[in-house]
């Protein structure tokens, strides 16, 4: 049985980030818990709070597509779920018949997730 515990985060693309990160940080007043620049992607990542709570993971590229397209593109990226076990929910999905992408290690957090595709092909993370 797969059992959630709560949306741990959302993940959003934007193109500039030099003005999506002050739209997070100073107008709706969100913490920045971490900020990394990947340079093999030209890429920004910096995780996001409110009121302590983490909730939003925000990505730039320079060029992404526009929506409909794979994950890389402008907008949501993936919703992510917390869940006690990864390995436990990877079971679950399989009993119920639902493709997984195979549990991969975060290289930076050290964490273990999975993706899935949910219905019309939205990115949902464990």
């Amino acid at each position: 049985m797969l059992h959630l515990n709560k949306i741990n985060h959302t993940a959003l693309i934007y193109s500039n980030y030099q003005k999506s990160k002050p739209f997070y940080t100073q107008v709706s007043r969100q913490e920045v818990l971490e900020e990394i620049y990947r340079k093999e992607r030209n890429s920004y990542k910096v995780d996001l709070a409110l009121n302590v709570h983490y909730i939003v993971e925000l990505f730039s590229f320079p060029k992404p597509p526009k929506r409909p397209s794979p994950p890389e593109s402008c907008g949501l990226r993936h919703l992510v779920f917390e869940v006690d076990n990864v390995e436990n929910t990877s079971s679950s999905l399989v009993v119920k018949n639902i493709p997984s992408v195979t549990i991969q290690t975060d290289e930076y957090t050290g964490k273990q997730y999975l993706f899935i595709a949910a219905p019309h092909d939205l990115p949902i993370e464990f």
